[in-house]
């Protein structure tokens, strides 16, 4: 075809002027062939490491992150507090405290030395029919309020200073004062501990009476005394018996004498509960304290 007159001949795009590009020609020659060379390699392919292993500390550590910070307070409060109770615990697990209803233990042996022989085959005569209770002389402890025996079931009054609640096996609980030693100074209660059928008669109960007041000279007596009945009377209220009795005996070298009760009373327990009370002359001066539990004595 003919180009028109007067135009510049047709150029392909690549040889135009705005190409930024020339063309290159290559010759077809083999001797011409670009070779491209492969980049150097550094071996076989080898998969990255596994990340090291962490122990329990740092999985336990790492672990930490991913919990709330409220959640960690919490725990951290938790386990001060229980250190807390551990240290309290360990401190004062020693101390003997005053209490109301101390630890309990087997009546079956008495709290003072191993009884003789003769201890054992002490005879009392039978306690009156009635005998009014003296008023015994001293003065009276100030009632502070009441002791409440869960165990055996009975309330009686609890007595001021010099009197404290304190453990005293084998009784369930105690009052003491002075001295923990013969001749004892206590007022405790506790279950019957002598074997006895279920009472049913106040004559029974009034034996039982006797026979707890005898199981006193074993286990809170020197060996070797004596009882002479000062008071034997029922129950003021609910069914029972209180005997009132002086306690003669020979104790460091000199003659000495105890005032004492012992009660047994029905508290609607598998046995009935007993109540005994001594006061050696050297506490003389509390002997009226007696009187106050006869008249506040009764099952819960």
């Amino acid at each position: 075809m003919a180009h028109n007159q007067g135009q510049e001949p047709y150029q392909p795009s690549y040889d135009a002027p705005t190409t930024p590009f020339q063309r290159v020609e290559v010759s077809s020659s083999a001797d011409q062939t670009m070779r491209v060379p492969m980049p150097p390699t550094a071996g076989p392919f080898r998969p990255p490491p596994a990340p090291p292993r962490r122990g329990l500390v740092g999985r336990l550590t790492a672990s930490v992150g991913d919990v709330p910070i409220k959640l960690v307070y919490l725990i951290a409060a938790v386990v001060v507090t229980v250190l807390a109770v551990v240290l309290i615990f360990a401190v004062f697990s020693g101390d003997q405290p005053d209490a109301t209803e101390p630890q309990r233990a087997d009546l079956s042996a008495p709290a003072g030395p191993a009884p003789s022989s003769a201890a054992d085959e002490v005879v009392l005569t039978p306690a009156p029919e009635s005998l009014a209770f003296p008023v015994m002389p001293g003065k009276a402890s100030k009632v502070v309020g009441k002791i409440v025996d869960k165990r055996t079931g009975i309330t009686y009054p609890r007595l001021g200073k010099p009197w404290t609640a304190k453990s005293f096996p084998p009784f369930a609980i105690a009052q003491r004062a002075g001295k923990v030693a013969l001749p004892h100074t206590m007022v405790a209660s506790a279950p019957l501990p002598v074997a006895a059928d279920k009472p049913s008669s106040l004559a029974d109960y009034r034996d039982l009476a006797v026979r707890a007041a005898r199981w006193s000279l074993r286990s809170q007596h020197p060996e070797g005394a004596t009882v002479t009945w000062t008071g034997s009377q029922k129950l003021a209220v609910g069914k029972g018996w209180i005997v009132g009795f002086k306690v003669d005996y020979t104790f460091g070298g000199r003659r000495q004498s105890s005032q004492a009760l012992a009660a047994v009373v029905d508290a609607g327990k598998a046995k009935p509960a007993m109540l005994l009370a001594t006061i050696p002359e050297s506490g003389k001066g509390h002997w009226r304290d007696l009187n106050s539990l006869v008249k506040g004595l009764r099952s819960s």
